[in-house]
Order: structure tokens, then C-alpha cells, then sequence
């Protein structure tokens, strides 16, 4: 009969404490990587299997939870390794857009223009006529200049024909002189011994004297004529100074008239045309600044982008470096590109008011340097336009290693 009480004492009790560990279990929070079979979740017979059954389970959590803490922490660690080892090697920048060679057209000759032959945002290709300029003037001062220049060859032939005439009057005049001397002479022996009158002496050696000078002149008018032919009695035509003269007006009449028609040039699109108009009076000296008196023209073919990088991030940038270029005009198209060149000074340096460091109160900043970057284009590809925003991703080929850490 004792036996009995205490066997249902113990059984009472193990229930009891069944539903302890239930609500502690509850209490508790859940573990799903834990899972008790059931016969471990079966209530215990004996109070005594209890503590010995669960402590190998708790130290099993304890050990696992290390485990995976620890674990997470190197994976925590391997990965920003990996992480700084690949980092450097790419630089990049938003501050980039589309630049294309793009120039005001016009000319440097005034005029009324006479024709606009393009339209706004036509393609045109080098060598192309935009607009003219009414060529009639410039004509008119063409033939003009023509004919001064067939005028000059004339009188230049015609001095070479009057040094000749010269030279042979002094010739004839040198013999003169020596028919005076001679006859001079004789009388100067007849006149001492009485042969001839004085007066015929007198006039022998006065006419000497008259011949003489008249020989002096002449040699003189052949140095100057000389002169006029550039030291050179042989000088052709084309290689005289007044000839050159002539022909160099002629030339710049002939651009003129050609300045008249204005050309495209290089391939690409026009744009403000519409500001010029048949019967505007272009000013040369104006044209450019003002909007009536050019068209502007944006290349297709010669287009870059230019991006702002920062200076901290150009350490291993370098000319030859491959790029990936992106614009936002076209979400997941990407452009390979190269870069072509990096500016010598910082986009500061070219402003109209530069910063002034030399007070010593000034706030540093990253400065930032222009890198030109060369686009590899197909035909067919999406259109490029000058202003467009792009990202660039240049890869400098730049891998860090563990021993830069120390």
C-alpha cells in the first residue's frame, strides 16, 4: 500500500513538472533549427531523467550559436576584404556629358546676303553652301584687281625695253666723249704753235666738257632704271616686286568672292538658322556676335564626352584607359569608350575669377579635372547629342594588395 502512494506521489509530481517545462518552453523563444522528436517532447516518467536528458541539448544551442556568431563575423570580414582588395581599380563619375565640335558659321566679308540654302537641323555634309553672300561687288573688284595686274606686267616689260634704250645711249654717248677728247686734244697741239684760232679750241674743249656730263646723266638714268627692275635687267615679269603686288590684290579679290559663299566645314547638323534671313546686311566684324550673321553647325562625327572627375579619384587614371560610358537619355545602352586625354590644370584655373589661396583664408575643396574620353561609334547606334548627361566608369587596371595595408 506505501508502494502505491508513493508511485502515484511521483507520478503527480512528474506531471506537475511536465507542465512547468511546457510553459517555460512557451516562455521560451523559439529556436527552429532545434527540433525535438517526440519522444523527447513525451512528459518524463521519473523526475530523476530529467536535468541529465536536457544539458547536452543546451549545450548543443550554446555551441551552435557560437558557431554561427563567429561565422558571421568572418564572413563579415572576408567580405570587406574582398571588398577593399576590388575597390580602387574603377573610377567613376556622374559630372560627365555629351561635348561635339560645334562652331558659329559665317564669313569675313560684308555684305547682303542674297540665299540661305539650309534649313534648321538639317545633316550637311564638308564643303557644303549654308548661305550667300551677293557676289556682284566682289566680282567687280576682281576684275578690277585683273586688270591692274595685266597693266603692272605691262609696264614692267616696258622698263626692262627702257633700261635697254638706255644703255645704249650711254654707249653712244661714251663714244661721243671720245671723239670730243680727240678732237680737244689736236686742238690743244694746234693752238700753241699758232695753227687754229683760240675760239675753235675753246669750243673743242666746252663741247668735251658738255658731252661728258651729258654721259654722267645717262649713266645715272641707267642705275635708276635699274633699280625699278630690282638689280636685275633679266628679272621676270612674275618675279617683280609691283607684279607680286598686283597679284597679291588680285588673290585676296578672288577670296573675297569666294568668302562669299560660306561652306560647310565639316559633316554634321545646322541649327539657328532661322535668324537668317535673304536681305540681311551681314558686318563682317559682327557676324558672330550677333544672331542674324551665322548659322551654327554641330558635328556628328567628332563627338566626346567630357567629364568633371574629381582629383582624388585620378591617382591611377591615365590616357589608353577602357571606359564604359552610359547616357540617360538611354536607360541600359552602354557605349565603350577610351580615355583620349586628362587636362594639365583644374576647371578653377581657366575661370574667369579664380579662387585666391595666397591670404591663406580660403576653404579647401576637391578640385575638378577635365578627362576627355573618346567614344567607340558604329553606324546605326543610337543618336549622340552635345549636352547630354552621362556616366562614366573608367578602369584604371589598378589591383590593391594585402601588403599596402601595412
Amino acid at each position: 500500500m506505501t508502494t502505491e502512494i508513493q508511485a502515484e506521489i511521483g507520478a503527480r509530481e512528474a506531471r506537475a513538472g511536465s507542465r512547468t517545462d511546457d510553459v517555460t518552453a512557451r516562455m521560451r523563444p523559439e529556436t527552429p533549427d532545434v527540433r525535438l522528436s517526440p519522444r523527447e517532447t513525451a512528459p518524463p516518467i521519473a523526475p530523476a531523467a530529467d536535468g541529465p536528458a536536457l544539458k547536452p541539448k543546451r549545450r548543443l544551442r550554446l555551441s551552435l550559436r557560437g558557431v554561427l556568431m563567429a561565422g558571421g563575423v568572418i564572413i563579415v570580414a572576408a567580405g570587406s576584404l574582398i571588398f577593399w582588395l576590388t575597390g580602387g581599380r574603377y573610377a567613376t563619375t556622374d559630372d560627365a556629358n555629351i561635348a561635339a565640335a560645334k562652331v558659329l558659321v559665317s564669313t569675313d566679308v560684308s555684305g547682303l546676303v542674297s540665299s540661305v540654302n539650309v534649313r534648321e537641323g538639317q545633316s550637311v555634309k564638308a564643303g557644303q553652301v549654308l548661305f550667300q553672300v551677293d557676289p556682284l561687288q566682289f566680282q567687280i573688284a576682281l576684275d578690277s584687281a585683273k586688270a591692274n595686274l595685266a597693266e603692272v606686267a605691262l609696264n614692267i616689260r616696258s622698263m626692262k625695253e627702257t633700261y635697254k634704250e638706255l644703255l645704249s645711249n650711254v654707249d653712244s654717248q661714251r663714244a661721243q666723249v671720245e671723239l670730243d677728247t680727240v678732237t680737244n686734244d689736236r686742238n690743244a697741239s694746234l693752238v700753241g704753235n699758232n695753227d687754229v684760232p683760240r675760239q675753235i679750241y675753246d669750243q673743242s674743249r666746252y663741247t668735251l666738257l658738255l658731252d661728258q656730263a651729258r654721259l654722267k646723266s645717262l649713266q645715272q638714268q641707267v642705275e635708276v632704271q635699274l633699280a625699278t627692275l630690282a638689280g636685275n635687267p633679266d628679272i621676270r615679269v612674275e618675279d617683280h616686286p609691283l607684279y607680286r603686288q598686283a597679284k597679291a590684290a588680285v588673290d585676296e579679290a578672288q577670296r573675297q568672292l569666294a568668302h562669299a559663299t560660306v561652306r560647310a566645314p565639316f559633316d554634321g547638323v545646322v541649327t539657328q538658322v532661322d535668324a537668317l534671313q535673304p536681305g540681311t546686311y551681314l558686318v563682317a566684324q559682327t557676324a558672330v556676335l550677333t544672331s542674324t550673321g551665322a548659322v551654327a553647325l554641330v558635328s556628328t562625327s567628332d563627338v566626346w564626352v567630357s567629364a568633371q572627375m574629381k582629383e582624388t579619384e585620378l591617382t591611377y587614371v591615365k590616357p589608353g584607359d577602357r571606359v564604359d560610358v552610359t547616357v540617360d537619355t538611354y536607360p541600359g545602352v552602354t557605349w565603350k569608350g577610351t580615355v583620349q586625354s586628362i587636362s594639365p590644370a583644374s576647371g578653377a584655373v581657366f575661370s574667369i575669377l579664380p579662387p585666391e589661396n595666397s591670404s591663406g583664408n580660403f576653404v579647401k575643396v576637391v578640385q575638378r579635372i577635365p578627362v576627355k574620353i573618346a567614344i567607340d561609334r558604329a553606324a546605326g547606334e543610337h543618336i549622340l547629342r552635345a549636352g547630354m548627361s552621362a556616366y562614366v566608369s573608367i578602369d584604371t587596371g589598378h589591383r590593391r594588395r594585402l601588403s599596402d595595408l601595412f
